[in-house]
């Protein structure tokens, strides 16, 4: 998507009436996304962008003024001048370079299959450590399962049965506060269906995904993958796909086809995987002009021109209301084209942040070297060795990318490992997507053991986290440790916790285990991320997450 129209239409509004500086930079901090925009992933990017190039297109314009010898307006332009203009004209915005990647480095291999679970069997139970019996983790397990998936439905359960199809019972896991079905939650909550042998929840949970998240339409791009957001009624929110998810739809089915071995159609677990992984790499470049459509007789998906309805764009309206300010209206949106390829980077080894072709930058949270092991073992066999050595650059690019201090990750960085910067020179910063990095690789840690420099990360987070507070600390930082939220979130708590799977035994690894022992089971408007983070780390420190073998079927 290009940026252009964006950065435009800011820095005109701003060059007219400066002081609206502070409401776009708002506008850009809480518009979360799918709330406003479906193209969350480059737009996202362009309006950051766009907010910093009006800015220094504000500060340009001043500068000029007074080299000039007149003051700017408070829109900053510069007041008709009669006396002899600046013999130096500033322009009013420059665009920078893009950022053009390096090769890939040479990058440590690891081959083998290392020292830890995948080898020995042995699964850390880190609570029973501390004094908590086995028993004691899987009633905590269960009663979070429970709660989560068939507790209250206003204020407990993320996951909703909806009837049934030919393939079975349907159910989707909803992220409430956005009142969304992601493909993000889709797959966590496969996962933790098939660790905990939860078969009639998983194959619901899939038959949905099939059902309405499967782009079939061979008009778009993004024909053969699942569109990351749609509303619960089964319409969509968005017409490409998000990464993450699908690298969880793979792991969980190959789980599935080992534990409960190869049904029929969409419950051929094994060809199920294959097929998305295949894709994943293998999908071709393809261009289409949308709107776009996710089955080819539906409706073009035109977006709304108002936020979504949910619990977080009301209370959003709520806070604006008490400023004399209210939720913005957009305008219709025309024709687009979008060039949409693998959801890999062929020559950095790298799942890539969203598969526009284009977009050369990745998500460290999206790096799951654990898995990319077992793909290198169980997938399709001409793309063994690509997985096996993403494995390896992804545990080189979080040494690479963390802040040196903290062990914090930011949200986005280029292929080729640098800080990905805004245009004011900021580095994105350590925020939501991030929270799940520690977790990514100390799980790594733990099943393969086979990158010391993981103890050294996990160390780093962990010490850091403790000193800011360890019942306090902030959702979100810079990469150097400072603040940028007030908010304490139990997924972050969680996650951190699971870097005890790799850190040093000591004081600071048993304190984080404790804070999630003693966690309860998030509930209210925003148990959906919290919740499932929750879940799912409770059974790594246990012991309970484990890889399913080839051969486990009953």
């Amino acid at each position: 998507m290009a940026c252009a129209p964006l950065f435009l239409a800011i820095r005109a509004d701003l060059v007219r009436d400066s002081t609206k500086l502070p409401f776009w930079r708002e506008m850009g901090e809480h518009l979360i996304f799918p709330q406003i925009f479906p193209e969350r992933f480059s737009l996202l990017t362009c309006f950051r962008s766009a907010l910093s190039v009006s800015a220094l297109s504000i500060a340009l314009v001043s500068l000029a003024a007074a080299q000039a010898g007149t003051p700017a307006t408070q829109s900053g332009t510069a007041p008709a001048q009669t006396a002899k203009p600046s013999a130096q004209a500033i322009p009013l915005y420059v665009p920078p370079a893009a950022h053009v990647n390096a090769p890939l480095p040479d990058i440590p291999r690891m081959p083998g299959d290392g020292d830890g679970a995948y080898k020995t069997g042995h699964y850390q139970d880190l609570f029973a450590e501390l004094g908590h019996t086995p028993a004691e983790s899987r009633a905590k397990i269960e009663k979070a399962f429970q709660q989560l998936f068939h507790g209250d439905g206003q204020e407990e359960r993320i996951y909703f049965e909806t009837g049934a199809n030919a393939n079975g019972p349907l159910a989707y896991i909803t992220d409430w506060a956005n009142n969304d079905a992601r493909t993000e939650g889709m797959s966590y909550g496969m996962m933790i269906a098939v660790e905990l042998d939860k078969k009639r929840e998983f194959d619901a949970i899939w038959n949905w995904a099939n059902t309405y998240m499967l782009i079939t339409d061979p008009k778009n791009p993004s024909v053969g993958y699942f569109a990351w957001s749609m509303n619960t009624d089964g319409t969509p929110r968005s017409t490409g796909p998000a990464p993450d998810g699908e690298e969880y739809f793979v792991m969980s089915l190959y789980f599935a086809a080992h534990r409960w071995g190869n049904g029929k159609g969409i419950y051929n677990y094994q060809a199920e995987a294959d097929k998305i992984l295949r894709g994943m790499r293998h999908h071709p470049v393809l261009t289409g002009t949308g709107p776009f459509r996710i089955h080819p007789d539906d409706p073009p998906f035109i977006f709304p021109d108002h936020p979504w309805p949910s619990p977080n764009n009301r209370a959003r309206e709520r806070e604006l209301l008490a400023q004399g300010k209210s939720l913005p209206v957009f305008r219709p949106r025309g024709p687009y084209t979008e060039t949409i390829g693998p959801m890999v980077d062929e020559s950095h080894f790298m799942i890539r942040f969203v598969p526009n072709v284009g977009d050369g930058f990745t998500d460290a949270s999206y790096h799951l070297p654990a898995f990319y092991e077992l793909w290198a073992r169980w997938g399709p066999v001409e793309d063994r060795a690509f997985w096996a050595k993403a494995a390896d650059v992804s545990r080189e690019m979080f040494i690479r990318v963390t802040g040196p201090r903290t062990g914090l990750t930011p949200d986005r960085n280029n292929f080729d490992m640098t800080q990905m910067v805004g245009r004011d020179g900021t580095p994105t910063p350590f925020s939501y997507d991030s929270w799940r990095s520690v977790s990514n690789w100390s799980v790594d840690y733990s099943w393969w053991k086979k990158d010391p420099g993981e103890v050294v990360l996990s160390d780093r987070i962990q010490k850091f986290l403790d000193g800011q507070g360890i019942s306090t600390f902030a959702d979100r930082y810079t990469l150097d440790g400072k603040p940028l939220s007030t908010r304490h979130s139990t997924g972050m708590v969680a996650t951190t916790a699971v870097g005890s799977l790799a850190a040093t035994p000591g004081p600071v690894s048993k304190a984080f285990l404790e804070e999630l022992w003693n966690t309860p089971v998030p509930s209210g408007e925003q148990r959906y991320y919290d919740g499932l983070l929750y879940l799912m780390s409770m059974m790594h420190c246990s012991g309970n997450f484990r890889i399913i073998m080839p051969g486990s079927a009953r």
